[in-house]
C-alpha cells in the first residue's frame, strides 16, 4: 500500500439511524489506528461527525420504517441515492461502507461496485429471517459483509459470499455484570422496591403503535402488584408529544419516571423490561435482565411482511437462543392484558430467570470480540488486497468537501 505520508485514503460511508451512527463512530475511531490520515464522508450522525466524518446528508433522512411508511418518502430517498452515487462514482473513494440501512445501501453499493469501487456492507440484513431472496442482491452489491452474529457468517458462506463475523460493539461496551443499584442511584431512584422499564421504541411510529398499550399494561400490573415503579426512557424529545397523548388516555395513575435518553441505565436499574423488538432487546440480553418483547406495525405493512418471514422467532434473543425463551407478543397479540401478565411472570419466577440469565451471559461472551477493531481490520485487509492486486494510482479527482447532497 502507498505510504500514508504520500496518500490519504478516502472512504465513503452511509449509516442508517442512530444505531448505525454508533457502529460508524466505533469503526472510524478503530480505523484511525490503521489508517491515521484517511478522509471520510457520507450520511453520518453526531458521533461519526465528531470522529471526523464529513456529513454530506443528515442521518435522519434514512430513519424510516415499514413498507407503507416509506412510500411517502420514496421519491426523496431515491433522489438522495442517485446524488450520492453520482458524487462517489466521480470522486472514486478507496472503499464504500454501507452501515445497516440495507434497502438504501445495497442498491448504492451495487452501483458503486459496478463502477469499480470496493464495497463493504456492515451489519447483515435479516435475510436469514425474511425476504431471503435478497441474498442474491447482496452477492451483487458487496465485496465483503461484516456480520455481528456468528450464524450470519455461516449463512453467507453457504451462499458463496465473503463474510466475516466481527462480534457486536454492544457486547464490548456492556460489562458482564451490570450494577442495578448503581444505575438506580444514577437515575435518582433511591427507595428500594421493584422497577419495570418500559421501552416502546426509538422511532416515532414504534412509540405511536406501542406506548399506549405499554402504559395500559403498566396500569394493569400496578393494580395487581402495588408498589411497583415504572421508568420510561425516551429516545429523543421529538417523541414527547406522542407519549403525552398516550398518557392522557391512562385512567389510573401509577408511579412513572420519564427520562430523556439513558435507556441503558434504565434497563440496568430494572427488575424486568417491557420493550419493542430491536436493538434494545439485545441490549437487555447483554445487561442481563428478564424481558417481554412486543412489536406492532401498520396493519397493511404487517400483512405484507408476515408471509415473507422464514424463521420461527421475531426477536433476536430468541433467535440466538434457538427457542422462545423470551415472550414475544406481536401485532394483535400485544394487548395490555397479555403484556401485563407476561411481565408479572418475569417477577414471579426468579428461578427461571436465573437459568435464562446464565444463557444470556454465554451469548454475551460469544459476541465480545472487540468488534470495532475486527471490522476496521477487515476493511484494511480489503484495501491491502486491492492495492496488491494491481498497480494502483489514486485518482486525481477532487470533490468539494463541504458540498451537501441532501
Amino acid at each position: 500500500m502507498a505510504s500514508d505520508n504520500v496518500y490519504q485514503q478516502r472512504l465513503a460511508l452511509v449509516a442508517g439511524e442512530l444505531s448505525g451512527d454508533f457502529l460508524g463512530t466505533g469503526l472510524i475511531q478503530a480505523l484511525r489506528s490503521l489508517l491515521p490520515n484517511f478522509y471520510c464522508e457520507g450520511i453520518a450522525g453526531p458521533g461519526m461527525v465528531a470522529s471526523g466524518c464529513i456529513a454530506v446528508a443528515n442521518i435522519d433522512r434514512l430513519a424510516v420504517m415499514g413498507v407503507v411508511e416509506v412510500v411517502t418518502r420514496l421519491p426523496e430517498l431515491l433522489r438522495l441515492r442517485r446524488r450520492l452515487a453520482h458524487r462517489w462514482v466521480a470522486w472514486r473513494p478507496d472503499a464504500f461502507i454501507g452501515i445497516d440501512a440495507p434497502d438504501f445501501n445495497l442498491e448504492l453499493e451495487r452501483r458503486l461496485r459496478r463502477a469499480g469501487i470496493p464495497t463493504v456492507h456492515y451489519v447483515s440484513p435479516s435475510v436469514w429471517a425474511w425476504r431471503s431472496w435478497r441474498v442474491r442482491k447482496i452477492a451483487q452489491a458487496a465485496d465483503l459483509v461484516l456480520t455481528l452474529f456468528p450464524f450470519e457468517e455461516e449463512f453467507y458462506t453457504r451462499h458463496g459470499i465473503k463474510a466475516r463475523f466481527v462480534g457486536h460493539p454492544l457486547a464490548d461496551a456492556i460489562p458482564f455484570q451490570s450494577d442495578s443499584l448503581a444505575a438506580r442511584n444514577a437515575l435518582g431512584l433511591y427507595p428500594p422496591g421493584e422497577i419495570i422499564a418500559l421501552l416502546p421504541g426509538s422511532r416515532s411510529s414504534e412509540v405511536e403503535y406501542l406506548a399506549g398499550d405499554f402504559l395500559r399494561a403498566a396500569e394493569w400490573i400496578s393494580a395487581h402488584r402495588p408498589g411497583l415503579r415504572f421508568i420510561l426512557p425516551l429516545a429523543g424529545p421529538h417523541l414527547r408529544p406522542i407519549l403525552n397523548r398516550a398518557l392522557h388516555k391512562v385512567k389510573q395513575k401509577f408511579a412513572l419516571w420519564i427520562f430523556e435518553g439513558r435507556a441503558r441505565e434504565c434497563i440496568a436499574a430494572a427488575d424486568a423490561v417491557l420493550l419493542s423488538s430491536g436493538t434494545a432487546a439485545l441490549e437487555t440480553l447483554l445487561i442481563g435482565r428478564p424481558m417481554v418483547i412486543a412489536y406492532r406495525l401498520a396493519p397493511l405493512t404487517y400483512q405484507l411482511v408476515k408471509p415473507l418471514m422464514t424463521v420461527d422467532y421475531y426477536s433476536l434473543p430468541n433467535h440466538l437462543l434457538g427457542r422462545v425463551a423470551v415472550p414475544e407478543l406481536i401485532q394483535d397479540a400485544a394487548t395490555p392484558l397479555a403484556l401485563g401478565r407476561a411481565v408479572l411472570d418475569c417477577l414471579e419466577y426468579p428461578e427461571r430467570n436465573t437459568a435464562l440469565l446464565a444463557e444470556f451471559n454465554l451469548i454475551h461472551r460469544r459476541l465480545r470480540r472487540n468488534a470495532n477493531y475486527q471490522a476496521a481490520t477487515a476493511i484494511h485487509e480489503l484495501l491491502e488486497r486491492r492495492y496488491s492486486a494491481q498497480s494502483y494510482c489514486p485518482q486525481a479527482t477532487k470533490i468539494n468537501e463541504t458540498a451537501n447532497v441532501g
